[in-house]
């Protein structure tokens, strides 16, 4: 891991005061500090630095109305509820020292995990898939809170 400068870590402890998430913190360190770090890195900086992430409430979303159908209308296909969604395994892959899936808000599933390095990957059960890049901000999001709410 990279060592910090005392000016450094006061941006950082700043960033986590104003509620920046540890992507945007890893994202900061690079681009701002020209620091790079892995995002389990970022981690473990914000724990020994004993900072505490601001947790923010999502907006609620206002419930969409009932609608009835007809008895002779045909039944509806779910429409795709533009969330992402991760899930942590109770048993890492051996390969990873924690891994699960995510499910974009297309409905493509990909296996994503963190190695014994640290490092974060993803296999896409489609060949090729590619998600949004609002999907992989949401994932990163989704993804620290499940982290956490496991005890990483």
């Amino acid at each position: 891991m990279a060592r910090l400068t005392p000016a450094q870590i006061s941006k950082v402890s700043q960033w986590v005061a104003d509620g920046a998430t540890l992507s945007q913190i890893q994202e900061r360190l690079s681009t701002e500090l020209s620091v790079s770090m892995t995002y389990m890195d970022v981690r473990f900086l914000v724990d020994d630095l004993n900072l505490a992430l601001v947790e923010k409430e999502e907006p609620k979303k206002p419930e969409e109305p009932v609608v009835e159908e007809a008895p002779d209308a045909p039944a509806a296909v779910p429409a795709a509820t533009g969330a992402v969604s991760v899930e942590v395994d109770t048993i890492a892959q051996p390969h990873a020292m924690v891994s699960g899936k995510v499910t974009f808000s297309d409905g493509q599933i990909a296996d994503w995990y963190i190695d014994h390095q640290g490092q974060p990957g993803m296999v896409a059960r489609v060949a090729g898939y590619r998600p949004t890049q609002p999907d992989i901000a949401e994932f990163q999001t989704k993804l620290d809170a499940a982290l956490r709410a496991a005890g990483f």
